[in-house]
């Protein structure tokens, strides 16, 4: 998936796998609270989003099992790598994505986190996981393309 360029975002981390094992039905920007020290941690390019998800807990969304390593130079007030990260949406976007993943049997998955402007910011995705069958359709279809570029490729020289 080619990612757009937007001017003034500065990508921290991708999560590759996500676009593989979810179908995207819609996706959404939200700030996300941190510490100084993970800010630190994520402008020197650490972090991972590769196993997170969204849940809610009492109206608000938090961040599950998001990667941010520790800061070196921090000392006493360092921060916990694994914990719970609260994203910042408004009240009436995070009542409709409640609504669909208590209704619909969606899940939040992240996307992409990023600079924009100074501020972190977390692009989530309301996803729907894929059977075993698309994960092999998307598979043959890729073969297929890479396939047929090698054959035009070579019938071009």
């Amino acid at each position: 998936m080619k990612q757009k360029l937007v001017p003034g975002q500065k990508i921290i981390c991708l999560n590759r796998k996500a676009s593989f094992n979810y179908f995207f039905l819609e996706v959404l920007e939200a700030g996300i609270v941190l510490k100084g020290s993970e800010v630190k941690s994520l402008r020197d390019g650490k972090g991972s989003i590769a196993d997170s998800y969204a849940v809610d807990n009492n109206g608000e969304l938090f961040l599950i099992n998001s990667h941010i390593p520790l800061y070196r130079q921090s000392s006493y007030n360092n921060h916990n790598p694994k914990s719970d990260r609260k994203l910042l949406l408004n009240r009436k976007e995070i009542n409709k994505l409640i609504g669909r993943i208590n209704q619909d049997g969606l899940t939040l998955i992240p996307t992409k986190l990023y600079f924009l402007k100074g501020k972190v910011k977390i692009e989530i995705a309301v996803a729907k996981g894929k059977k075993l069958f698309d994960k092999r359709q998307v598979k043959k279809t890729r073969d297929w393309n890479r396939e047929k570029a090698r054959l035009l490729s070579k019938n071009n020289k």
